[in-house]
């Protein structure tokens, strides 16, 4: 059997300022027609630009030599108005983040719609016929009404399906999956990649998925290719390989799950937070000039307490609360209830009685790149809270600091003159760390802090944190949907949903012997392969 897509020799190279970058070195990929082939790596390892160059969709500084073939067709050198006779309908692509591939303008409808009239001049109403068909075969709920919803109005879990609804409009050949759950909860990654494999059973397309999670790789793929600096440097059978990878860095990709366990503070350890009954209600406006409007409790009566040294995690699913419990401890949502920090209590706190309190009280976030300002150098961005916390010091003594914080977190010192922009993923979130980090705070609120990153910079990042919290006896708040990174660094685990806690108690026993239903789901997801 002849494959129907096959990367010859394929080198691809940019051109930047700093001069060329090779991204690609010279890869051999085959996808034969029905078959789920996984092309895995690290960040900046080439996966992603592989399958760029196969959709003709590399930015302009990009240059591709070497052959990739669409059914003995060539793809390189290929004009535009050919290129756009195959993408959408033989060559499909859903891509990792589905908010920002989805027009903020215009309804779901329409654009599942717009590639029907492209390659099949379909009318205006068959084309949204065909998508409401679509929108049933991706099995979103209440398919009718969601035809005349913007992407906004959708949850992440559903605007992935309208994005495989789309690339699967014109039935094609091959569905390109690029990283399509990263960002999404552990129950919702289940349901789309087992969504993706029903589909390719029932229409019988190949399927190329681009991830660095082995645990979707090890249950759904036929074959596998390793990538490393631009090389494949294994490919094989998924089965043998993962019963016995060849290559040091596939062993090393296979070992890179977050490990250990915590062991709890000692029980007469100090309390540093104590929150009761707290409760975050929102007021939702509907119609014009917000004449209807219905209130929801984002958090309800959840109380926990914190001690020194201890690492809570809270898990749950998207829209669960736990991001806003995160903020009401830190008095950024609006809650009632009872929030002591060191037996002070801050929900009656103005702000300016608050802002001494915040340097002991510090978050990372999900995406640093969002919250890093790309207009200041590292240097400037870890030492802002010091201006306001120690305003006495030198611009000497910041940037002291400011080097000993990165070189805190494995960072050279000689790097706080560049800018976000000049990092990787992993780096910019050592960066936000040590701008936590760099005012000694007591509490540390981690919010999703590693659920963008490769598991192998996962890893290092959750060793860093438990190093931080050995030195310095720091309290973790440890929010995230990813119960492997949880478990690693929890001592006890919070699980909410709909704004309540719904099961809470030792991290092992909450992982090996849940009690309620929503727990055992949650933990039966993240048990890929």
């Amino acid at each position: 059997m002849d494959p129907i897509l096959a990367f010859r020799d394929v080198a691809i190279r940019f051109r930047t300022n700093d001069g060329i970058v090779n991204a690609v070195k010279g890869s051999n990929i085959d996808v034969f027609p029905g078959e789920f082939v996984a092309i895995v790596g690290e960040s900046g390892s080439g996966k992603s630009q592989s399958v760029m160059a196969a959709m003709g969709l590399l930015a302009q500084n990009g240059e591709v030599t070497g052959s990739i073939r669409y059914r003995g067709q060539e793809i390189v050198g290929m004009g535009s108005s050919a290129l756009n006779k195959l993408r959408g309908a033989k060559l499909s692509m859903i891509f990792q983040e589905p908010m920002t591939s989805l027009d903020p303008l215009f309804k779901i409808g329409a654009q599942i719609g717009a590639p029907l009239r492209q390659h099949q001049g379909m009318s205006k109403p068959a084309a949204r016929a065909r998508a409401l068909e679509l929108l049933k075969l991706v099995k979103i709920p209440q398919p009718e009404s969601r035809l005349d919803c913007y992407a906004h109005e959708l949850s992440g879990g559903q605007r992935q399906r309208v994005m495989i609804a789309m690339a699967l409009a014109n039935n094609p050949d091959i569905l390109i999956a690029d990283e399509p759950t990263t960002a999404l909860d552990v129950t919702i990654e289940a349901e789309i990649l087992a969504l993706i494999a029903e589909l390719r059973q029932r229409l019988g397309m190949a399927v190329v998925l681009i991830t660095h999670d082995l645990g979707i790789v090890r249950a759904y793929a036929d074959r596998v290719y390793v990538m490393q600096n631009g090389e494949i440097v294994e490919n094989g059978p998924a089965k043998p390989m993962f019963a016995a990878p060849k290559h040091p860095y596939t062993r090393m990709l296979l070992g890179a799950e977050p490990e250990g366990r915590k062991a709890p503070p000692q029980a007469s350890a100090p309390i540093m937070i104590d929150a009761k009954n707290v409760c975050v209600t929102y007021r939702m406006t509907r119609g014009f000039f917000g004449r209807d409007s219905s209130d929801v409790k984002a958090v309800d009566g959840v109380s926990l307490t914190l001690q020194k040294g201890q690492t809570i995690g809270i898990v749950g699913e998207s829209g669960s609360g736990k991001s806003t419990l995160g903020k009401s401890i830190l008095k950024l949502a609006p809650a009632v209830g009872s929030i002591t920090f060191e037996d002070r209590a801050l929900l009656p706190l103005s702000r300016e009685a608050m802002r001494p309190l915040r340097r002991h009280l510090q978050v990372v976030f999900q995406d640093p790149f969002g919250s890093l300002s790309p207009r200041m150098s590292v240097g400037d961005i870890i030492t802002e809270g010091l201006l306001v916390h120690e305003p006495a010091l030198t611009r000497k003594d910041r940037d002291a600091r400011a080097a000993q914080a990165l070189a805190e977190v494995q960072l050279d010192p000689a790097m706080r003159n560049r800018y976000p922009h000049e990092f990787s993923g992993g780096q910019r979130q050592r960066i936000a760390i040590a701008r936590a980090m760099i005012l000694k705070p007591h509490v540390v609120i981690l919010d999703e802090p590693t659920s963008a990153l490769d598991r192998t910079v996962q890893k290092t990042i959750v060793e860093l944190l438990k190093g931080f919290q050995d030195r310095y006896g720091l309290s973790y708040l440890f929010i995230s949907h990813d119960l492997a990174v949880v478990r690693a660094m929890s001592d006890h685990v919070m699980v909410m949903k709909d704004g309540k806690v719904v099961e809470a108690g030792p991290t092992e026993a909450i992982f090996d012997t849940p009690r309620q239903d929503y727990t055992k789901k949650l933990v039966a997801a993240s048990r890929k392969g």
